[in-house]
């Protein structure tokens, strides 16, 4: 009997440490409601971070303004690695925050093309062979914004407004110049850098006067009474020496803040 006993408790204390070792698992990870020109960026940022910390993280992709209206729902993410401050700033008003939001990096607008024997230039938008520009969406995606405020500048938006093809976020833009659904489109100089699309097509960089200052920001999300105190590990990460080399990488502007 003493034997049995002793078998059942040992049984049970593995079970025990089993479920607990699970929970506290599933405690440490955390999830990231990234950008859609962060993507690849945040891929390597994520690495690095779960390599010195051990702490897993799941990814979410998406616009800024979805990604916005999903935790006006009550999407379960714990940091929002937005494009611009405007909707970081919203969330934090309507009390979905734990504190006011911080720029990490600034962004940079390209003009990019998978057509070798074009010169990507603002000048040739307006040529006869160029039937789609593809533009994130400017209502959802803050890229998009600065986009429409290149054109604008050089009074381009009236001649040019019927050949813009709108990706909902700047990772469906890209999908649109990579398939040459569009021959030329504006996206996020992150892309063009891209382990994923480094050498592909043409591009070139856009005067950062032409548009107004793309300020990246992040937010911690209040959806619980406890804190995730692993989001603020990742928050700090996301402003620390490795986290900025890999944001310079990818052709974010960090020197500045």
């Amino acid at each position: 009997m003493k034997i049995k006993n002793l078998a059942i408790f040992l049984i049970f204390l593995c079970l025990s440490l089993l479920v607990l070792g699970c929970n506290q698992k599933n405690q440490k990870k955390i999830t990231i409601a990234t950008a859609a020109n962060m993507q690849f960026a945040m891929e390597e940022l994520i690495t690095a971070f779960t390599e010195q910390t051990g702490i897993e993280c799941d990814n979410i992709i998406g616009s800024s303004g979805k990604l916005t209206a999903q935790i006006r729902e009550g999407a379960p993410f714990d940091i929002f690695v937005s494009a611009d401050m405007k909707y970081p700033n919203e969330i934090y008003k309507n009390g979905l925050a734990t504190g006011p939001p911080e720029i990490y990096a600034y962004g940079t607008l390209v003009l990019w093309t998978m057509d070798d024997s074009m010169s990507p230039s603002l000048k040739i938008l307006a040529d006869s062979k160029i039937n789609h520009i593809a533009v994130a969406n400017p209502k959802t995606a803050p890229y998009g914004v600065a986009a429409l405020e290149v054109l604008k500048q050089y009074d381009l938006f009236p001649r040019l407004q019927d050949k813009l093809v709108y990706g909902e976020s700047i990772a469906q833009t890209n999908q649109f110049i990579i398939s040459r659904s569009a021959e030329i489109g504006f996206t996020a100089k992150s892309a063009v850098l891209s382990p994923q699309m480094s050498g592909k097509g043409k591009w070139v960089e856009l005067q950062d006067s032409l548009y107004s200052r793309i300020d990246q920001g992040v937010v911690r999300i209040k959806h619980s009474a406890v804190e995730n105190n692993n989001a603020i590990r990742f928050y700090n990460f996301l402003f620390s020496k490795d986290a900025k080399k890999i944001l310079k990488n990818f052709g974010y502007l960090v020197d500045e803040l």
